[in-house]
């Protein structure tokens, strides 16, 4: 006899995740949501107090707010995301709440010949919610030559 619970335990796909695959999936989504230009998506990806330090700009960048104002500046002057993959991504969990996620990044931009080659840190952090939510990113230019593929 299969009790109602039972039975709807088995209809469901019921796997415990892990910290780890929690941030790897919030960065999946954030890296798909920067690759569509899908600019909500993207920037409810990090809390209001996150931080920016990007090595095309002067400073560091200290609030989500501050972040799209600057993002909105750069779509007037014809900045628009093509596409964005993630090759080599890496999780450092630092606390059960608080991850380091680090990655490759290859970013396609309008009027741009060449993709752009990067390498990204985005320090995580879960939230009341549950939700793991970026506190800070940083990007830097990537040097490396070659590439591997996600693994």
């Amino acid at each position: 006899m299969t009790t109602s619970a039972g039975h709807a335990a088995s209809r469901l796909d019921i796997r415990a995740s892990t910290p780890e695959e929690e941030v790897l999936r919030a960065a999946e989504a954030l890296v798909a949501a920067f690759g569509a230009h899908d600019v909500a998506r993207y920037f409810a990806s990090f809390t209001d107090d996150a931080s920016f330090l990007f090595h095309n700009t002067e400073r560091l960048i200290t609030s989500r707010a501050a972040y799209k104002q600057m993002w909105r500046s750069w779509e007037r002057d014809g900045f628009r995301v093509l596409g964005c993959r993630s090759l080599e991504p890496r999780v450092q969990l630092v606390s059960d709440d608080t991850a380091v996620f680090t990655h490759r990044v290859r970013t396609r931009l309008a009027g741009e010949d060449s993709e752009m080659r990067e390498r990204e840190t985005i320090v995580f952090h879960r939230d009341a919610a549950g939700r793991w939510l970026g506190v800070h990113e940083h990007l830097s230019v990537d040097p490396q030559e070659g590439e591997r593929r996600q693994s």
